[in-house]
């Protein structure tokens, strides 16, 4: 995470709704926010559940099943921040393949410390140009499953 001051929806008596969401991290945004989940929706067997992830992250919605998560979204003012945690194979997979990110999450993958579990990448989006890396780290995390036309 940066040193930015961000400010996430922290009330926890207050379940926010989508239209509070979308004020919160505005148009540009929203429009990522909802382009990762429709992704998430159609390739993955993956329900949004939101829930209080603590009073200093705030509200999340979380993809997780069978007690493994795929990826956790905090939305923010004037932005969202996405929580990908990726195991060891996963990090090695993601570092062969690091010239097809973008410069900021190039730089995200390789200076997040290796932690006994991996990495857990914290990307912020404001707007549609990380939401590509995203997607490919997503299916780094798990092969998405066919679709049928």
């Amino acid at each position: 995470m940066s040193g930015d001051t961000i400010k996430r929806l922290l009330n926890e008596d207050k379940k926010p709704r989508d239209k509070e969401i979308l004020g919160a991290i505005g148009e540009k945004g929203f429009k990522a926010w909802n382009d990762i989940r429709k992704f998430i929706e159609t390739y993955y067997d993956f329900s949004p559940e939101l829930k209080f992830y603590g009073k200093k992250y705030g509200w999340t919605v979380q993809y997780r099943k069978s007690g493994k998560t795929l990826c956790s979204m905090f939305p923010e003012m004037g932005a969202f921040t996405v929580l990908l945690t990726l195991g060891k194979k996963e990090v090695e997979m993601a570092m062969k393949q690091l010239g097809g990110f973008n410069e900021e999450v190039k730089d995200k993958i390789i200076k997040t410390p290796q932690l006994h579990d991996g990495k857990w990448l914290w990307i912020r989006l404001s707007d549609m140009s990380n939401v590509d890396d995203i997607k490919k780290l997503i299916k780094l995390k798990r092969r998405p499953k066919a679709v049928k036309t």
